[in-house]
């Protein structure tokens, strides 16, 4: 009996052997397979980022070859050519270095010069296309970023050469943090890594007509004026701007660092138990939105009422001379634009939303983000055409409507003084913008005039 105990006691550690060792060996085959899987899967991002580097060398090499032409060409045709490719080039170039393994703030200098370089070559071709001669200044700014292309490249074809004879890889640099390109990986990176960089220590950036220019990636709010202020007093500011007695309660939402402009959040409930969010700057205590929860069923006031309602409230709230522009009607609230006015030229960056209810015309949203960023009293001049001759370039098949003045934005967030021209082709109306001072054709516009609004296109 004992001996038939004791051969079961071995059969069934025997057995539990055999489990053990299976397992083992399944776990050993999933080891392998998930090990073979994470090894395809990193050779395969190791090739993803080759791929992307080496691109990055070659469109480099054009950006560099593109320049150099830029310096010698001497005809605005052959001038708008090359600075188009460059353009594109460059444009290309950050695009792949975008693709590499490495955040953007380690290489924050090298990508706005591929920023600068593809906007500033885009800004001058349209001086070729216009048929003018580069400047001196256009050519020594070509110069200096030609100079630095070519530090650029010889930097990028040195890492070539490390990623060829394998002295480093890309995983290391996701393995070691994104630091690594400003710093040393293993032996080799901290020489070519970090110069890659070092060398757009000293660039300095361009000031120019265009979307990556100095003073336009630095600029401040221009009607963005007073002291800073408490977050107390930015409570009592939205207390002052939505009216103290219709406050029953007001919560602190919190406090926006990181944005454009710093701001202070409320919302504040009325004595109708309605919901009211609004945000004060914390730079002189501005009202940048104000929005009302309101639901509205009926329309009583018209839409000429509205633009008065709207226009009556900016002038009391210290917005003063301020023109109705545009409109989009939704759901019994209209959305009013508010474009400033100053010697009768309409100032469209300086642009304020205004919310209205169709019901009772009340109030029930703000938005100065337009005008707190762009307001300031503009020296209005280099008027160098009259209307009449600016109206002489104009197609002769458009009805002209109305006319007048306007400062209008650019793309690059830059201000042109325009003569504006609103008219009508056969059934469809146009804004057509000419410029002041030299009399080009800068911008047209389609008038879209539907039930619910009046927007352009």
């Amino acid at each position: 009996m004992n001996k038939l105990i004791d051969w079961k006691n071995r059969l069934k550690k025997g057995h539990m052997l055999s489990i053990i060792c299976v397992l083992l060996i399944v776990v050993a085959i999933l080891i392998i397979v998930l090990y073979k899987k994470q090894r395809e899967y990193r050779q395969a991002s190791e090739n993803s980022y080759n791929m992307a580097f080496y691109e990055l060398v070659d469109y480099v090499q054009n950006v560099e070859a593109y320049l150099a032409k830029s310096l010698v060409s001497t005809t605005p045709e052959h001038g708008a050519e090359t600075l188009t490719n460059l353009w594109r080039e460059a444009n290309l170039a950050q695009s792949y270095l975008s693709r590499l393994p490495i955040e953007s703030q380690e290489l924050e200098n090298t990508e706005k010069f591929l920023n600068q370089v593809s906007d500033y070559s885009y800004s001058l071709s349209r001086k070729n296309i216009y048929n003018e001669s580069l400047s001196q200044e256009d050519l020594s700014n070509l110069k200096d970023l030609h100079g630095y292309s070519v530090e650029l490249e010889n930097t990028l074809n040195q890492l070539s050469e490390d990623l060829n004879t394998g002295r480093f890889e890309w995983g290391e640099l996701t393995k070691k943090g994104n630091i690594a390109f400003a710093q040393q990986v293993d032996n080799i990176s901290k020489e070519s890594f970090s110069n890659l960089e070092e060398n757009f220590h000293e660039y300095s950036g361009l000031i120019y007509d265009g979307a990556f220019s100095e003073h336009i990636t630095t600029n401040e709010p221009k009607g963005l004026t007073g002291e800073d202020i408490s977050e107390e007093q930015a409570k009592q500011k939205a207390e002052e701007f939505v009216g103290k007695d219709n406050i029953k309660e007001i919560s602190n939402l919190g406090y926006s660092e990181n944005a454009t402009i710093q701001s202070y959040d409320f919302s504040v409930t009325n004595n109708n138990d309605e919901t009211t969010n609004i945000t004060i700057s914390k730079k002189g205590g501005h009202v940048i939105n104000m929005n009302t929860n309101r639901n509205v069923s009926t329309e009583v006031i018209t839409q000429e009422e509205a633009n008065k309602k709207g226009k009556q409230y900016l002038e009391n709230k210290g917005f003063p001379n301020m023109k109705e522009t545009y409109y989009l009607k939704q759901e019994g609230i209209v959305t009013i634009n508010y474009a400033y006015t100053q010697d009768n030229v309409v100032v469209y960056p300086d642009l304020i939303k205004v919310k209205v209810a169709l019901d009772n015309g009340e109030i029930l949203g703000v938005e100065t983000t337009g005008y707190l960023n762009n307001h300031e009293e503009r020296k209005i001049q280099n008027i160098k055409i009259t209307q009449e001759e600016a109206k002489k370039t104009l197609n002769k098949e458009l009805e002209i409507i109305s006319e007048g003045m306007a400062i209008i934005p650019t793309e690059w967030k830059t201000e042109i003084l325009c003569y504006e021209f609103k008219g009508k082709v056969e059934d469809r109306e146009f804004l057509v913008y000419i410029n002041a001072e030299n009399g080009r054709e800068e911008d047209i516009l389609v008038i879209n005039n539907t039930p619910n609004g009046t927007l352009t296109m």
